[in-house]
C-alpha cells in the first residue's frame, strides 16, 4: 500500500487522471481489451473531467461502475448516468459501457449481467472511493449479504441491502476488487484519512475497505 499526497485536490485530478490513463496505455500493449471499474458519487468527477481526453485507444477500453444503485439510467442517483456524462464523453466516448443494471427482477437478471463481466476479469485498473463509514462499492458495514460478498469464492456481481441507503445496491464482490491489477483509492480530507487508518485496525466485517487495501495506491488531499 502506497501513500500519496497532495497540496489541493485539482492537483490530485491531474495526476490521478494522468496516471490511470498511463496505466490504460500499458495494459493495451500487452492485451486486447482494459477493464476499468470506476466509483460514482462526486469524488471521482473532476478525475473523469481530466481523464476523458486523454490520447488512448479507448474503443478497447471496458468500462463499468464498481457498484450500482438498482434504478434505471433516467434517475439522477444512477453512477451509469454520472459515468457516462462525465467520463464517456470527448475522446473517451468510444469506450465500451459494462452496465450493472438491466430492467427487471434483480435476482433474475443478476447471473446475465455477472456472466457478461466473466471475460473482464482480473480488471486491468480499479478506481475507488470510501465513506466515512468506512465502506467502499456498496459494500456497507452490516448490510445483508456483505458476509457472502466478502467471501473469497463470492460471485463476481451481488446485490447487497444496507440500513444506510435507500435503494437496494449491486457491487462487484470484494475478491475481483481485491483481484484487479492496478488499484487506487481516492480519499479528501482529514476525517477520511482518521477512518482509512482506523479501518487498517478492523476487519473487513467491520471496515469493507480493509478487504482490499494489498497493493493499493491511496491518493488524498484535505
Amino acid at each position: 500500500m502506497n501513500l500519496v499526497e497532495y497540496a489541493d485536490r485539482e492537483m490530485l485530478a491531474i495526476d490521478v487522471a494522468n496516471m490511470l490513463a498511463s496505466e490504460l496505455k500499458s495494459c493495451l500493449l500487452h492485451h486486447d481489451h482494459a477493464s476499468f471499474a470506476v466509483p460514482g458519487g462526486t469524488t471521482p468527477g473532476p478525475i473523469f473531467d481530466a481523464l476523458c481526453g486523454a490520447d488512448l485507444e479507448w474503443d478497447r477500453v471496458h468500462v463499468m461502475p464498481t457498484d450500482e444503485r438498482w434504478v434505471p439510467e433516467t434517475d439522477e442517483r444512477s453512477n451509469a448516468r454520472l459515468i457516462k456524462q462525465r467520463l464517456l464523453v470527448d475522446h473517451a466516448r468510444a469506450a465500451r459501457f459494462c452496465p450493472l443494471y438491466a430492467d427487471g427482477d434483480v435476482d433474475a437478471v443478476l447471473p446475465e449481467l455477472a456472466s457478461a463481466l466473466e471475460a473482464e476479469m482480473p480488471l486491468s485498473v480499479l478506481l475507488l472511493g470510501m465513506g466515512s463509514d468506512m465502506h467502499t462499492a456498496s459494500l456497507f458495514p452490516g448490510a445483508d449479504g456483505l458476509e457472502r460478498a466478502l467471501a473469497p469464492d463470492a460471485p463476481i456481481l451481488l446485490a447487497q441491502r444496507a440500513d444506510q441507503v435507500p435503494e437496494l445496491r449491486v457491487t462487484l464482490s470484494a475478491s475481483v476488487l481485491e483481484g484487479a491489477m492496478s488499484k487506487h483509492l481516492v480519499i479528501f480530507d482529514d476525517d477520511k484519512r482518521a477512518a482509512l487508518e482506523r479501518a487498517m485496525t478492523l476487519p473487513p466485517e467491520t471496515a469493507p475497505i480493509n478487504a482490499v487495501l494489498t497493493g493499493m495506491t491511496i491518493h488524498w488531499a484535505e
